[in-house]
C-alpha cells in the first residue's frame, strides 16, 4: 500500500483512488498555481531569497548563538497552501530544512492523502532558530522572529494557511485560546485576510495518532476554503 492511503487508512478512513489531477471545486492543481497580488512570481522569489539571506545573519536574539543552521522554509511562492509549525527540532536545525525526520514524514503523508507534494506547498515555522533542547519558545523570540513570518506570508500569497500545534496557532491569531477552541472554523490574517485552518502538529500526532482523524477533518476544512 501507498503511503497515501496508509495514511488516510491509520485515521480509519476509506481510501481513496487518486488521480493526476483532482477534478472537485477546490482544484488542487498537480503544480503550483502563480497569482500575482504583492509581486509577480519572480519578484517575489528574490524577495524572499533576500529574506533568508536576512534571516540566516539573525542576531536578533540570543537563539542565533545556540543554532546550527537557519531554518528559514521551503518552497515558492505562488503555491495555493502554506503549512506552520512551531520552531526547529535537532534534524532540521542540522539540515536546515523544515519537518524533516519522523514528524516530517507524517506531513509527507498528510500532504500525500490531500493529493499534494512538498513542490506544492510553502513549509515555515514561526521560528527559524532551534530553542535549546526543544523547549517552548520565549516571548522575546517570537517577537523578534514573528516578522519574517509575516513576511513569508506576504510574499508566498498564500489562499490558505493551515496552523499546525496550539503555539503555531496562537501566535498567527494572537489567540490564547486552545488549540481545542480554535480548530473546527476558518480564522483569518493580516490585513488582505488569509484564511487560516488550525490542526494539531505532526508530532503530536506521533504520540497521539487516535487524533488522525480530526487532523484529516481540518484538512479537508483547509480544502473547502479554496476557491
Amino acid at each position: 500500500m501507498d503511503q497515501h492511503g496508509s495514511y488516510l487508512r491509520e485515521m480509519g478512513l476509506i481510501r481513496w483512488r487518486f488521480g493526476s489531477q483532482p477534478t472537485d471545486r477546490a482544484g488542487l492543481p498537480s503544480k503550483p498555481e502563480t497569482r500575482s497580488r504583492d509581486g509577480g512570481p519572480k519578484t517575489n522569489s528574490a524577495n524572499l531569497a533576500a529574506l533568508a539571506r536576512e534571516a540566516d545573519g539573525c542576531k536578533r536574539c540570543e537563539l542565533h548563538r545556540t543554532r546550527g543552521k537557519v531554518v528559514f522554509g521551503l518552497g515558492s511562492p505562488g503555491v495555493r497552501w502554506m503549512f506552520v509549525g512551531e520552531a526547529p527540532g535537532a534534524e532540521e536545525d542540522k539540515q536546515g530544512l523544515p519537518f524533516v525526520g519522523r514528524a516530517g514524514a507524517l506531513l509527507g503523508g498528510m500532504l500525500g492523502s490531500l493529493c499534494l507534494s512538498r513542490d506544492d506547498v510553502y513549509i515555515a515555522n514561526v521560528l527559524k532558530c532551534r530553542p535549546p533542547n526543544n523547549r517552548d519558545p520565549f516571548g522575546q523570540e517570537v517577537r523578534k522572529c514573528s516578522p519574517f513570518l509575516h513576511r513569508q506570508i506576504d510574499l508566498v500569497q498564500p489562499e490558505v494557511v493551515v496552523a499546525m500545534g496550539r503555539f503555531a496557532a496562537q501566535v498567527l491569531l494572537d489567540s490564547d485560546q486552545s488549540l481545542g477552541q480554535l480548530r473546527g472554523r476558518p480564522h483569518n490574517f493580516g490585513e488582505n485576510p488569509v484564511p487560516v485552518v488550525v490542526t494539531y502538529h505532526p508530532a503530536y500526532l506521533l504520540r497521539s495518532p487516535g487524533a488522525k482523524s480530526k487532523t484529516w477533518e481540518d484538512l479537508l476544512l483547509a480544502r473547502s476554503l479554496l476557491t
